[in-house]
This record gives structure tokens, C-alpha cells and sequence, in this order.
């Protein structure tokens, strides 16, 4: 499945997040919602970027922003990146890749000329009734609020 795109309906989901408590799109209506989708927990690109969007957290709630991010690991691997972190928001398991594959995230990709699949690193701006309202293909891993700041506007 090809990436969303702007106007796009967000596909619903439901997953384990790092306490093993369920989580799912639905439970955001009403609320505006940052999606990441990232390769691998404590992972240098992976790890600046979370702490990045956690760094600034309370703005984004202030803003009317919660943040939702997804990966392939597990729950258990959630959960030691999550408390090692001091995140404030979910981080969905999503081991079968369903989510993933929904989202249009999970594809070929291509290090040192050695083709394999994996996470394509993207974001998902997502409105109040679940429409894309952006969308962020190449994450500036270590200034990601500001680079959505800027694009929604938001200053």
C-alpha cells in the first residue's frame, strides 16, 4: 500500500501499547494526533526523535496534539525504551505490521546497496475526525517538532 496523503482518511488501528493496554485511532477523535512510524527502539535516529517530540510534549498538548508512535518492536521492547525515556505518550506494538502495511509505511528500503524491508520513517499529522492534514516523509529526527511547527503553521 502506498503512503497517505493529505485529505486522506486515516485508517483505524488498535494495538498494544508499552503497558499492554490497548490503543486505537478512535480513542483520538476530538483530538488532533502526531503518528510516527520509526524502524527500532533505542536506535540513534529512532531515539532523538522520540525524545525529541517527548522534549516538548506539554506544547504539543497545549497545542490540542497528542503523540502516538508505532513500531515494529514489542511491547516488552516498548516498554524498557519508554521507561528508559521517560515518555509521555504511547508507543504501539505493532509486530504483525498491520498497522504499518495500513499506513503504507512498510516497504523496501535500501543501506549500502543491500535491499531489505523495514520501516520507512514517516509522520502523520491526523485532525479531529481523522483526516491526514500532513504528512512527513523525510523526519528531521533531531528537530521534529519544529520542522511540524513550521509546516502546520503553528508558531
Amino acid at each position: 500500500m502506498a503512503l497517505l496523503n493529505k485529505g486522506d482518511i486515516a485508517p483505524e488501528f488498535k494495538g498494544l501499547n508499552q503497558n499492554s493496554e490497548f490503543v486505537s485511532l478512535s480513542d483520538f477523535r476530538g483530538k488532533k494526533l502526531i503518528l510516527y512510524f520509526y524502524p527500532k527502539d533505542n536506535t540513534p535516529g529512532c531515539t532523538a526523535e522520540s525524545c525529541n517530540l517527548n522534549d516538548n510534549y506539554d506544547a504539543w498538548i497545549e497545542k490540542g496534539y497528542e503523540i502516538v508512535g508505532v513500531s515494529p518492536d514489542n511491547v516488552a521492547s516498548h516498554k524498557k525504551f519508554a521507561d528508559k525515556f521517560g515518555f509521555n505518550f504511547n508507543l504501539i506494538a505493532d509486530t504483525e505490521k498491520e498497522i504499518l502495511q495500513a499506513y503504507g509505511v512498510w516497504g523496501e528500503k535500501n543501506m549500502y546497496g543491500k535491499k531489505y524491508m523495514g520501516v520507512i520513517r514517516t509522520t502523520y499529522v491526523i485532525n479531529e475526525e481523522g483526516v491526514v492534514e500532513e504528512v512527513f516523509k523525510k523526519v528531521k529526527t533531531k528537530d521534529h517538532t519544529s520542522q511540524i511547527i513550521k509546516a502546520l503553521d503553528l508558531s
